[in-house]
């Protein structure tokens, strides 16, 4: 089995090798950023990806959408520092097939790629708890009627991007970008752009 692990920090795909050390069916590939980790699915075209969710330009999330907008079938699992139960639902609504914390036991990740591998899907059970129960105040949150396209546009502008630079990570048009910039504070019911990243920010989507 061939996984690919996108993530930034060496430590971690240290970590990983440190983990699967021990099976020789599997064959870890490396990659630091969502660039170079689209190429390396491209090129590699792995049985898994694992990504992080905070990658240097653009998010982890963005990466896993342009993968399936590639291969439907592809098979992710999202890795992240923060076990917030509404990143594991986003992670379950971008189409990812597993959610694994960092801070959680090392052996959750190795249980996802087994489950993830034979078509299932994982989420520790103490996260699977947390989604189940906090599913009914998802929708109380006003970002919850965005798309993870729009939310993607939305943490880049609210981390200080502009309109041409979101363009460019996001492999889209100046044009694109300012209407969807648009329909979000329509959606939201802001009047202006710095409305909008004051609300991202309170939404500690920054």
């Amino acid at each position: 089995m061939r996984i690919l692990i996108v993530d930034d920090h060496p430590i971690v795909a240290s970590g990983c090798r440190t983990v699967f050390a021990d099976d020789p069916e599997i064959v870890l590939l490396e990659a630091p950023d969502a660039e170079s980790g689209e190429r390396a699915f491209v090129a590699e075209k792995p049985d898994i990806c694992v990504i992080d969710i905070n990658l240097p330009t653009v998010s982890g999330f963005e990466l896993a959408r342009r993968i399936l907008a590639r291969e439907g079938a592809a098979r992710i699992i999202m890795f992240s520092m923060n076990d917030d139960p509404v990143f594991a639902a986003r992670a379950i609504d971008v189409g990812a097939k597993g959610y694994v914390s960092k801070t959680g036991d090392p052996n959750d990740l190795v249980e996802a790629v087994r489950e993830v591998g034979n078509g299932d899907v994982y989420l520790p059970p103490a996260i699977a708890r947390s989604v189940a129960f906090a599913r009914p105040t998802f929708a109380q949150n006003p970002l919850s009627k965005l798309t993870s396209r729009e939310m993607e546009i939305l943490r880049l502008l609210s981390s200080g991007k502009s309109l041409s630079e979101v363009a460019w990570l996001v492999h889209s048009s100046y044009k694109t970008v300012a209407n969807t910039s648009s329909i979000m504070r329509q959606k939201l019911g802001v009047r202006s752009s710095a409305e909008l990243v004051r609300l991202a920010i309170e939404s500690g989507v920054a």
